[in-house]
């Protein structure tokens, strides 16, 4: 008898087996995980879950999680016909935060790297020197390493 509680090692996606009843439920249950894992955006890191979410919302649940999302800290949570879905993240992970435009990534914790201060002070001012930084540090905030705010 095969075992029906079989999933994928990383993130659980439901395995199919023959002769399997009610097949539509598992590969449905698989795309929709599917749908969440795949180039995930996030609307932000939040603690409780929005009034009114719509389908396909997801959302980084942050420290303190209350409601719906109490006891899931850290996991992504995607709204799916009525219901959160959370997925624990694995190392590799990456998340677009589509309010600030930046990469997060996962590497035993959440990663957001800070925008580094702009160059000020000293006694010798090297306005080349200051103006590259400013270019760098907002080229870092369009490709999502930084924040853009």
């Amino acid at each position: 008898m095969p075992d029906f509680t079989a999933a994928t090692p990383r993130h659980g996606l439901p395995y199919l087996y023959p002769g399997q009843s009610q097949k539509e439920v598992f590969v449905n249950q698989a795309h929709a995980m599917i749908d969440a894992l795949l180039h995930p955006a996030i609307s932000g890191e939040a603690t409780s879950p929005p009034a009114d979410p719509v389908s396909g919302e997801a959302w980084l649940v942050g420290n303190g999680a209350t409601g719906d999302w109490a006891g899931h800290v850290g996991k992504l949570a995607v709204y799916h016909t009525d219901q959160w879905l959370f997925f624990a993240p694995r190392a590799g992970m990456q998340l677009l935060d589509t309010r600030s435009g930046q990469q997060i990534r996962y590497t035993g914790e959440w990663e957001k790297p800070a925008v580094p201060p702009l160059p000020h002070g000293g006694e010798v001012i090297d306005r080349e020197a200051r103006d590259t930084l400013q270019i760098l540090i907002e080229a870092m905030k369009s490709a999502g390493i930084f924040p853009a705010n």
